[in-house]
């Protein structure tokens, strides 16, 4: 199992309206295809930054090829819809980590 985490730098202001879309549109949007499970959402206390907060947002997908047929048909769009709405106010991390057990 991999998870598949993005981390957000929020500049200040811009993150009730962002809090919302995530929540309201983007997470909804990812579950639809069934590629992605288990979405977590998560504010970042450390490594804070003056001007801006942090969010991890995480879901769970079975395999790396998953993932890329999600980012193709999917991810991409999303990307540029946050983008178009929140300009270089919001910067996303990508990072793909392996469950140990």
């Amino acid at each position: 199992m991999l998870i598949f985490n993005t981390t957000y730098s929020v500049e200040d202001g811009q993150e009730k309206y962002f809090l919302i879309w995530m929540q309201e549109y983007y997470l909804p949007e990812v579950e639809k295809t069934g590629m992605l499970h288990a979405p977590r959402m998560a504010r970042v206390l450390s490594h804070r930054e003056e001007g801006s907060v942090c969010y991890s947002v995480q879901f769970e997908v079975e395999d790396s090829a998953k993932l890329h047929a999600w980012h193709r048909e999917q991810g991409v769009k999303l990307n540029d819809e946050m983008m178009r709405l929140f300009k270089d106010k919001v910067v996303g991390f990508p990072t793909l980590m392996e469950v140990v057990e």
